[in-house]
């Protein structure tokens, strides 16, 4: 079975992995296909795991912020793989899915503060190509966030920015989880994004 454009293995074909993948299946509550295939170069693998590890561990940015940076980014990138786990994601982080279902329009929503807003004005204009990250950005920012949390915002945008890149490239399918989550709890209600 593959799981992308390319012939992929499954996770039975790396059992020096399992250990890893374990941590990341608790972590997420499933194994993503995306780390399938970054199994094929360990090196890889172990940096990429490392780096999300140090981004998501952070205490500076709470997980439901983290969760919803990482989805507004994936929005304004149109990686529809990554839309799927970071909505997914949202909810298991605490999101109400009113919340999740009102982020393409976050500026008019009650359900997001000015802080957010804020926020999340960077995740879009640095989610699309070319980026349309500006000062002003960043100065409403330093309002409401310190330097450290600034830091860790970008961080996850630019996390982000590479697995959607990579998701779409590879044409990377959705897991049963965040595939079921999407289905179930979002497009009954008016999803489309």
């Amino acid at each position: 079975m593959s799981i992308s454009f390319i012939e992929t293995k499954q996770r039975k074909d790396f059992p020096e992995h399992e250990e890893l993948f374990c941590l990341i299946e608790s972590f997420m509550g499933y194994l993503p296909n995306a780390f399938l295939l970054m199994a094929e170069d360990s090196i890889l693998l172990n940096a990429f795991s490392g780096l999300s590890s140090a981004i998501f561990a952070s205490n500076e940015i709470d997980n439901q912020t983290k969760q919803l940076i990482a989805l507004a980014s994936s929005l304004s990138s149109g990686c529809k793989y990554c839309q799927s786990h970071t909505s997914h994601g949202a909810e298991r982080a605490g999101v109400p899915v009113e919340k999740i279902l009102s982020i393409l329009d976050y500026q008019n929503s009650n359900h997001f503060s000015e802080k957010e807003k804020n926020l999340l004005d960077l995740a879009f204009a640095s989610g699309k190509v070319p980026n349309q990250a500006k000062k002003e950005h960043f100065d409403k920012l330093n309002k409401h966030y310190t330097q450290s949390q600034i830091t860790i915002i970008v961080s996850i945008i630019s996390l982000f920015g590479f697995l959607n890149r990579w998701n779409d490239t590879f044409g990377t399918q959705i897991e049963k989880e965040p595939g079921n989550f999407v289905q179930k709890k979002l497009i009954p209600r008016g999803w489309s994004a």
